[in-house]
């Protein structure tokens, strides 16, 4: 296990998505956002099922700075609830976790 944590946001558009996107990394708290456009959501929200287009954000960080990332995209999303879901990084390039690792060291 590495201090490295992928986190995924949904947006409801492109224009929200790239809105979090720039500032989480301006902001020091995303070494990377990655967009996937046009992910299908189905869920329950307030006793109904819901279906929609969203965008997803796959960010990476370094998991110390999760409650400030938290924060910051709970005030930047239009969404009553937004999703913030932090997996683990168990690995990967050591070139790459250590450019996320600088990138998120400001």
């Amino acid at each position: 296990m590495t201090d490295l944590v992928v986190v995924n946001v949904t947006a409801p558009n492109l224009a929200t998505a790239e809105k979090l996107a720039r500032a989480l990394v301006q902001e020091s708290l995303a070494a990377c956002c990655t967009l996937v456009p046009a992910v299908r959501s189905i869920y329950r929200w307030q006793g109904e099922v819901h279906e929609d287009i969203e965008v997803l954000l796959v960010i990476k960080t370094r998991a110390e700075v999760v409650p400030a990332l938290t924060e910051r995209v709970c005030a930047l999303h239009p969404y009553t609830l937004p999703e913030v879901l932090v997996l683990p990084v168990l690995g990967g390039s050591a070139p790459y976790l250590d450019w996320v690792r600088a990138e998120t060291g400001r």
